[in-house]
């Protein structure tokens, strides 16, 4: 058996093309253009990176878009100011604050963006409505890996999800989110984390396996059973010298192996990673139609 595999780009491709015809729509039709405001403190390459595709993407469906740099040194009250400024701002209807931060106090800073700007869906009271199952914002790969899911035709409801990993950006909502009765939920689920004893007992009980431990293939064939379904949210750089640059990025699963036993998988990289951009930019979407009172 070999798996079919989950391009997370065609999914992503499919919903962008959706919402950029929501954005004409709004546009025409309510005089509303959504706005997203990226800021970046520091030089970090990885998220220069993540903000241009952040930027790009918003260019690319109409959105409205703000990218404010700022150098390393910027203090934490000076940055809290500027969230300040982007919460009363009309014209911006999401705020990303881009992850790590220097050396601000990370905590602080995210809870100072308003609950209805909040697209990442990190804020307390965005991750305590999901927790409550309450309308509000899902922190985005999670939602990407429902979308996945959804998307794909695959059966969630009654089914024993393991999740491994329990960070509060990924593991636990997505437990949650599988767990909860409603469409693409009501699955039975078991956490797993590094505390857990025996980890492959338990992924081999998977239907649905959801990888984010933050380690290369961590999971191996031997851990997942015939006709699972396995969604690799890891992403790790791991040395190659057959490549040019030196590297390659694999997943948390070994996915030349595990693909031989899934039923499906989705592949690293151009799996999940889409999807967590797209997702990005569908809160954005929702903020605005929330915030510009539009059903």
């Amino acid at each position: 058996m070999s798996a079919i595999r989950l391009d997370g780009r065609e999914i992503a491709a499919q919903m962008r093309e959706e919402m950029g015809s929501e954005v004409a729509h709004l546009a025409k039709e309510h005089m509303l253009r959504p706005g997203l405001a990226v800021v970046l403190v520091g030089e970090n390459p990885a998220s220069q990176s993540y903000v241009r595709s952040k930027t790009q993407a918003c260019q690319e469906l109409g959105m409205h878009s703000v990218q404010l740099d700022f150098p390393a040194s910027l203090s934490t009250e000076a940055l809290l100011g500027t969230i300040a400024e982007l919460n009363a701002d009309e014209s911006i209807h999401g705020i990303l604050v881009q992850l790590p931060l220097p050396d601000q106090d990370e905590e602080r800073v995210l809870n100072t963006v308003s609950p209805e700007k909040d697209v990442d869906g990190l804020h307390p009271v965005n991750l305590g409505r999901l927790l409550r199952g309450e309308e509000g914002f899902w922190p985005c790969t999670p939602h990407g890996v429902l979308q996945i899911l959804q998307r794909s035709g695959v059966e969630v409801a009654g089914k024993h999800a393991v999740v491994v990993g329990r960070s509060p950006l990924v593991g636990r909502p997505v437990a949650n989110l599988l767990a909860q009765k409603m469409e693409g939920g009501n699955a039975t689920v078991t956490l797993c984390h590094t505390g857990t004893h025996d980890l492959g007992y338990f992924t081999r009980q998977a239907d649905i396996l959801v990888v984010a431990a933050g380690q290369p293939r961590a999971i191996t064939d031997e851990m997942v059973k015939e006709g699972a379904v396995v969604i690799d949210v890891g992403v790790n750089r791991i040395e190659d010298a057959t490549r040019e640059r030196g590297w390659r990025l694999v997943g948390d699963v070994d996915y030349a192996a595990v693909r031989k036993k899934a039923r499906a998988i989705t592949p690293v990289p151009n799996g999940v990673g889409p999807m967590t951009i797209t997702m990005l930019l569908y809160n954005t979407i929702e903020a605005a139609k929330r915030l510009g009172g539009v059903q």
